[in-house]
């Protein structure tokens, strides 16, 4: 298969695409809801209402006719194996976040388009972390929790943002944009990202810090990083200790950023809180201690875009193939280079 140029399309301008759907196929519903199905059936001949979701001989019979895959949660891996019967393949639109748990290079290495509806996605987990970010700032998960108990403390803890320093890690589009927010409302904002460096986090109106500092100096840590072998474990037991008496550590990133044996000892014995959107594993097993403290709040994954939110991002994909058949730049073009630095 020839290399295209990046934002550039192999489709003449109002060419109809075979387009393929590959996602779990309870989700399809919700991200094409039959309004969009009929809008995206005027655009494209696609090649069946369902969507694939295994490799088996019909999944590989439909690709085979693909011009256009659209993919979302639960859609097949392509590989080089699997690119073998794809010979009409030109674009891959996901219709979800990252590409990179069902994309490998041999996408990008064979000149097939990718795109992310990555933008949006991003939405609720940057009002989920601003929420949160709150919500610690009065401390109102561990409070709840001593409610619970049967102790009231109508005022306790720390009494709103004035004073309370936040710490970022990771500015790049999600963290970038909470940042962002967050110093526009006034509130106290140091960040560390190595990509962006320190210039860039200043122009967010961050002030830069090493991880280290970062954590010694930061009331609430939100974690914004993406999963690569650099940020495993990068909040280990050391940098958790850093952290001051009655921080609040959030995470709505990746699992992986945190080494969650340290983080249940620091938030059993009860000097720090936590709220959790992720974790590692994931889910968490039945009983596991952190899923039992009053002053951790874990829920699953519920940051990211649910229910009839999900119709947005099959009106990004139409959109998307629309750009695509007019030869316009794609709007969620997800290049090679950036692979190794994305979530």
């Amino acid at each position: 298969m020839a290399p295209v140029t990046p934002g550039l399309t192999l489709a003449s301008p109002r060419e109809r695409p075979t387009v393929v759907l590959s996602m779990w196929p309870d989700i399809l519903p919700d991200v094409f809801p039959a309004p969009l199905f009929e809008e995206l059936s005027r655009h494209a001949d696609v090649v069946s209402p369902s969507a694939i979701a295994e490799l088996d001989g019909d999944g590989l019979a439909q690709l085979a006719r693909a011009e256009v895959l659209i993919t979302s949660w639960g859609g097949v891996t392509i590989d080089a194996d699997v690119l073998r019967h794809t010979p009409r393949l030109k674009a891959i639109i996901h219709a979800a976040g990252s590409v990179k748990g069902h994309l490998t290079r041999d996408v990008w290495d064979a000149g097939v388009l990718v795109s992310s509806a990555v933008e949006i996605g991003a939405v609720p987990v940057i009002e989920y972390t601003r929420a949160m970010v709150f919500l610690a700032s009065h401390r109102v998960i561990s409070l709840a929790g001593t409610y619970r108990a049967g102790t009231f403390v109508p005022v306790g803890g720390r009494q709103g943002k004035v004073g309370l320093r936040v710490g970022v890690v990771g500015a790049s589009r999600i963290g970038a944009a909470v940042i962002r927010s967050l110093v526009a409302e006034g509130w106290s904002v140091s960040a560390y990202d190595p990509v962006v460096g320190d210039d860039g986090l200043r122009e967010l109106g961050a002030i830069p810090m090493s991880l280290d500092e970062l954590c010694r100096s930061s009331d609430i840590l939100t974690l914004h990083a993406p999963s690569i072998p650099e940020t495993d474990h990068m909040i280990d037991a050391r940098r958790l200790a850093m952290l001051p008496d009655g921080a609040t550590v959030i995470n709505s990133a990746r699992g992986s950023l945190i080494d969650h044996a340290a983080l249940e000892a620091e938030c059993r014995s009860g000097r720090i809180d936590a709220i959790l959107d992720v974790t590692e594993p994931e889910p968490l097993p039945a009983g596991s201690t952190l899923l039992e403290l009053s002053n951790v709040f874990v829920s699953p994954h519920a940051a990211g875009i649910q229910g009839s939110e999900r119709a947005l991002l099959g009106a990004f994909a139409i959109d998307e193939l629309r750009r695509y058949v007019d030869g316009e730049p794609l709007e969620g073009l997800v290049r090679e280079e950036v692979l190794g630095t994305i979530a």
